[in-house]
C-alpha cells in the first residue's frame, strides 16, 4: 500500500467482518517527536490468541474469497520499516485493537494520504456502524463521533447526499484547525 490511510480502511474493513458496531480510529501525531501512531480499535467479535499469531501471516486468512491476507503484514511492515512497532490486542467476544507507531522522519515513512476520505467513506459505506475518529497534532485535537451525529440527525441517514457533504465538510475544517499555527486566532 502506498499511503497509510489505505492500511486504515483496510483494517476497520476487516473490523466490520468481524461484526464490530463501533470502529474508533486513531491518529496521533508529535511532529517535534517525529511521532505517528495509528490505531483501530473494534467491538468485534475479537480472536484467539493462536490467531493473532496467524494475522501476522500474508498466508493467512479467515476470508473465503482469497487466499492471503496482506492488511495486517502491510500495516506491520510499514510501521517497522521506519524503526516503530506494532502491536495487535485482542480479546475474543470484546474485540481488537491494532496500532502502528512511526519515526515520521525516517526515509521509509509512506505518506499519510487522504485519511478524511478515508474516514468518509468508511461512514457512508457503514452508516448502520459507529464511528469514533480522533485526530491529534501536537496539542490540538479534532474529534468526530457519528454516535453525537445520528442524535441530532434523528434518524437521517449519514448516508443521506446533504449529511455526506456535511461529513467531509467537518473532517477538512478539523483537519485544517489541526493545522492552523497556535498564534492564529483567525
Amino acid at each position: 500500500m502506498q499511503e497509510l490511510s489505505l492500511n486504515v480502511l483496510d483494517i476497520a474493513q476487516n473490523s466490520i467482518r468481524a461484526g464490530a458496531n463501533l470502529i474508533q480510529i486513531s491518529v496521533l501525531e508529535r511532529t517535534e517527536d517525529a511521532f505517528l501512531e495509528i490505531s483501530i480499535s473494534d467491538n468485534g467479535c475479537g480472536m484467539t490468541p493462536e490467531q493473532v499469531e496467524h494475522v501476522m501471516d500474508p498466508f493467512f486468512t479467515t476470508r473465503t474469497t482469497r487466499k492471503v491476507g496482506l492488511g495486517v503484514p502491510f500495516f506491520k511492515m510499514s510501521a517497522e520499516a521506519t524503526g516503530g512497532d506494532f502491536s495487535i490486542a485482542s480479546q475474543p467476544g470484546v474485540g481488537t485493537k491494532t496500532t502502528a507507531r512511526y519515526h515520521t522522519d525516517h526515509i521509509d515513512m509512506l505518506p499519510i494520504g487522504d485519511m478524511n476520505a478515508t474516514i468518509l467513506a468508511l461512514i457512508t459505506m457503514n452508516p448502520a456502524l459507529d464511528f469514533v475518529y480522533t485526530r491529534s497534532v501536537n496539542e490540538k485535537q479534532y474529534v468526530l463521533d457519528t454516535r453525537e451525529l445520528k442524535e441530532v440527525l434523528e434518524g437521517v441517514p449519514l448516508d443521506t447526499p446533504e449529511v455526506a457533504l456535511y461529513l467531509k465538510e467537518a473532517l477538512e475544517e478539523g483537519t485544517a484547525a489541526l493545522e492552523k499555527p497556535a498564534s492564529d486566532t483567525n
